[in-house]
């Protein structure tokens, strides 16, 4: 099996190149896709990343060809790198359903501990070490990274900033799913791949983790007042009462009129890519 990167794709894209790779995770055991933006300053020289995390039944393309990031990356010397959304392929199990909330397409980016879960779906050690060290070492990447997603990858980007504070600098979400403990979406998830405990959710949860003391990077969180997901999955409030609580600036910027899409994704993606880059180019 492959161990290395093997590149499928690459376009021109804004002077720089738009890739597509895939891998064998050791992590995941499987074979992975991801894509991975170049801005031409990595023609030269290593530059930052900022990795972004898709959301329910999306993978690695998603953001690549909807949400129009590659102009200003271009412009501020940013990569983009993309990853999947979960473990997929022959053997990997997936909701026995068959619903879209849950498997292939809905990792939720942590570490399962639950049978038949635990052999492959191992993401958030796929994120935070796996995928940077690999492309670290094959690609013009520097080791300055910052972090960003939307709902469910909006949940990643926050769990994985608040348990590694030292490793990125700065997060950034779109309608994420702040409290997965209290929301069905998190919840079926979390019974599964963690078990029935919600003790064991915590670890998991940006708002537990708040609550518990940890360390809030440089932030910042878009979220559309016409998202039908806002009350019952994605639960903004309880992030900002628990920034609250704890006398923390509350990074969410309410958005009249905006719903779940990429459509919103894309009005504001600009000024998440600036706000990282003051903290990635400083």
């Amino acid at each position: 099996m492959m161990s290395e990167l093997e590149l499928l794709s690459q376009v021109r894209c804004f002077e720089g190149e738009q890739r597509q790779y895939r891998h064998v995770s050791k992590r995941l055991g499987c074979s992975m896709q991801l894509s991975v933006y170049l801005p031409p300053q990595a023609q030269t020289q290593k530059v930052p990343a900022l990795y972004w995390l898709s959301g329910l039944t999306c993978n690695d393309q998603n953001f690549s060809t909807k949400a129009g990031a590659q102009r200003v990356a271009a412009e501020l010397g940013v990569a983009l790198v993309m990853p999947d959304t979960s473990p997929r392929g022959e053997g990997v199990p997936d909701d026995p359903e068959g619903h879209w909330d849950f498997g292939l397409g809905a990792g939720f980016y942590l570490n399962a501990t639950q049978a038949p879960w635990s052999e492959h779906y191992q993401m958030y050690d796929y994120v935070v070490e796996e995928l940077p060290a690999l492309l670290q070492a094959h690609l013009p990447l520097s080791e300055l990274q910052s972090i960003s997603g939307h709902s469910m990858g909006g949940h990643g980007a926050l769990v994985i900033a608040l348990r590694n504070p030292g490793r990125y600098r700065s997060v950034s979400a779109f309608a994420p799913i702040v409290h997965p403990s209290a929301c069905p979406w998190g919840q079926k998830a979390f019974s599964r791949y963690l078990g029935e405990d919600p003790e064991r959710w915590k670890a998991w949860d940006s708002v537990e983790l708040l609550r518990q003391g940890a360390e809030l990077l440089p932030a910042l969180i878009d979220q559309g007042l016409a998202d039908n997901f806002l009350e019952q999955e994605l639960r903004t409030p309880d992030w900002q009462a628990a920034c609250q609580a704890r006398g923390l600036e509350v990074p969410v910027r309410y958005r009249e009129g905006y719903d779940h899409s990429y459509y919103f994704i894309a009005s504001f993606i600009e000024e998440h890519l600036r706000f990282h880059a003051q903290h990635l180019l400083q």
